[in-house]
């Protein structure tokens, strides 16, 4: 790990499109601001660790719920709040009756 000192108004560059800047500094607690381009994704540690565990969890679903999920699907059901599809059924014929 690198250990820097800096004092508010430093930064810290990497690479060479991000910036992190001392922007206030208060008793043990530490402002930093962030210059990152819009597609890097800057997490705070603990929130980065819940997505992590979530994203875990997420992929342990198990595969009963993933055929009732497809079962869903093929009845032609729509998620809450969302126009339903026509079925085929429902369509018109193709010379307008």
């Amino acid at each position: 790990m690198l250990v820097l000192t800096r004092h508010k108004d430093e930064s810290i560059i990497i690479g060479d499109n991000i910036e992190l800047m001392i922007v206030d500094v208060r008793g043990d607690k530490v402002k930093i601001g962030i210059n990152a381009p819009p597609e890097v994704r800057v997490y705070r540690k603990e929130v980065y660790d819940a997505i992590q565990r979530e994203n875990i969890e997420a992929a342990r679903t198990p595969t009963a719920d993933l055929a009732k999920v497809e079962e869903l699907l093929r009845a032609g059901l729509h998620a809450p709040g969302e126009p339903e599809q026509p079925r085929k059924s429902d369509e018109e014929e193709p010379d307008g009756n």
